[in-house]
C-alpha cells in the first residue's frame, strides 16, 4: 500500500494525484525498507441460529472459518491486483482470526512486512474478503447477514510511526488495545441503550461502561 503519511510527516495532501490532478502510483523508490504492521477488523452480523451453526461446524458448505481464514490470507497477498494504486509487496506474515459470538462473527487481520510502504490496505482487504467468504458460505442459511465496521485499528512503522484507533473514532481509549465497538442507540428522551462487544478490554473499563448503561436504563424506568 502507498503510505502518504510517510512521504511528508503531517502532510494531508493527496499524494496519489499529480500536479494535473491525475491518478498516479506514488514513487517510494528512494525510501528505505522498514518493518511495517497493520491490523484491520470487520464484523458480520447474523442470526443466532447461523452463528450457532458456525460455532458447531454444521454449515452445509463445510468448515467456514478455515476457508475464510485462507481466503483472507490469499486476498492480502493479491491486494495490489484489486486496488489499482497499491504497490505489490512481499508480505512476511498474514494472520486472520475469526471469533464467533452469539449473533456475529468478528474478523481480525494482522499483516506484517519489511518494505518501503505500509500494509494497511492489505489488512483491510484480508478482513473484508474473509468476511465475504463467511457470507458466501452461510448465505443459504441467512441472506440477511450484514458486513459492517470494516476499519483499520492499528498501524506501526514508517516515518509516520504508530497509530491506534482511539477516542476520536469510536469513543474508546486507544490504550485498551484489543476491542471491537461500542454502540449507543437512543431509545427515548431519557434512555440510551449501549451495547459493548469486546475481545480483551481491561475488565475495570468494561465494568464501568456496564455500570453506565445500568444507570441510564434505571433512569429510563423512573
Amino acid at each position: 500500500m502507498d503510505d502518504p503519511g510517510d512521504a511528508v510527516a503531517g502532510d494531508r495532501t493527496f499524494t496519489h494525484l499529480d500536479e494535473a490532478g491525475h491518478a498516479r502510483m506514488v514513487d517510494v523508490g528512494d525510501k528505505e525498507p522498514t518493518r511495517r504492521r497493520a491490523v484491520a477488523r470487520a464484523r458480520i452480523e447474523m442470526s443466532p441460529e447461523t452463528a450457532l451453526a458456525l460455532a458447531g461446524g454444521t454449515v452445509p458448505k463445510g468448515d467456514v472459518l478455515a476457508v475464510a481464514r485462507v481466503a483472507g490470507i490469499q486476498a492480502a497477498k493479491r491486494t495490489s491486483e484489486l486496488v489499482p494504486l497499491c504497490h505489490p509487496l512481499m508480505l512476511s506474515s498474514v494472520v486472520v482470526d475469526l471469533e464467533v459470538g452469539e449473533s456475529h462473527v468478528v474478523v481480525v487481520a494482522t499483516v506484517e512486512t519489511v518494505e518501503r510502504t505500509g500494509v494497511e490496505m492489505e489488512a483491510l482487504t484480508a478482513c473484508t474478503v474473509a468476511a465475504l467468504t463467511v457470507y458466501d458460505m452461510c448465505k443459504a442459511l441467512d441472506r440477511s447477514m450484514v458486513i459492517t465496521d470494516v476499519a483499520l485499528w492499528e498501524k506501526d512503522g514508517g516515518r509516520a510511526g504508530a497509530w491506534r484507533r482511539g477516542t476520536g473514532a469510536r469513543g474508546l481509549p486507544a490504550e485498551f488495545g484489543k476491542y471491537t465497538v461500542a454502540r449507543a442507540t437512543r431509545v427515548n428522551s431519557r434512555t440510551t441503550r449501549v451495547e459493548i462487544h469486546h475481545f480483551a478490554v481491561m475488565e475495570r473499563y468494561v465494568e464501568r461502561r456496564m455500570d453506565d448503561r445500568q444507570i441510564r436504563e434505571d433512569e429510563g424506568r423512573c
